[in-house]
């Protein structure tokens, strides 16, 4: 955890503790026991089948990419563009404003177990990282399939995670990082491979190593 993710933590922690504490009440440090979620992704005996489907191939090169490349955020709904409808999915009470900007609301991070009171906390993650996805076929596309897959909201590609852990994952694949809230590694594995087979794209001989470790003990 990095400095400045444990010191916003820590406020964070004791605003709602006095708060609590004046109001006579206690403070649940827990994921909420109803919560918006990503589409589900498909079960860990299918992500097994889907991962045996997939090409095997050394990853490619970087060269020629940018995120310009993959449009995001794209508008979805009235004035609401994809962050903002990931925002008000993943989040609990959340409210918007006319330009359709999340003004309240409560979000847990699947991947590190924190509850955010503030969007600006937020990221929107790309569970197959834009250059992860171009260095793994991608780059072949035109720019109209990566609009579509870096917008995509029918599989599970998009989450919103605390913006310090996204950042910190950047555009690893699962044989560098898995989120350390180890009870989500098994869905995140689901939805890493359930993505990669649906948009055809490859795998590395050690990511596929480090997918079929988790989904073998899901």
């Amino acid at each position: 955890m990095s400095g400045v993710y444990a010191r916003r933590a820590g406020r964070r922690i004791a605003v709602a503790a006095a708060s609590a504490v004046l109001a006579g009440t206690s403070v649940l440090l827990t994921a909420p026991t109803a919560q918006a979620a990503p589409p589900t992704p498909v079960s860990a005996a299918t992500a097994r089948t889907y991962l045996g489907q997939l090409t095997e191939r050394a990853e490619g090169s970087s060269t020629g990419y940018s995120r310009d490349k993959f449009p995001h955020w794209i508008t979805q709904s009235g004035a609401c563009n994809t962050r903002e409808v990931v925002l008000k999915r993943d989040g609990t009470n959340v409210q918007q404003d006319s330009a359709c900007a999340a003004v309240s609301g409560s979000w847990y991070s699947e991947y590190d177990g924190a509850t955010w009171t503030a969007a600006s906390d937020l990221d929107i993650d790309h569970v197959v990282a834009l250059a992860e996805a171009w260095r793994s076929g991608a780059s072949g596309w035109t720019t109209s399939q990566r609009q579509a897959f870096a917008n995509d909201l029918s599989r599970p590609q998009l989450i919103a995670v605390t913006d310090n852990v996204n950042q910190a994952k950047s555009d690893l694949d699962p044989a560098e990082w898995m989120p350390s809230r180890t009870a989500y590694r098994c869905t995140y594995a689901r939805m890493w491979v359930h993505v990669k087979h649906h948009w055809n794209l490859t795998v590395d001989s050690a990511e596929k190593s480090a997918l079929q470790g988790v989904l073998n003990n899901c």
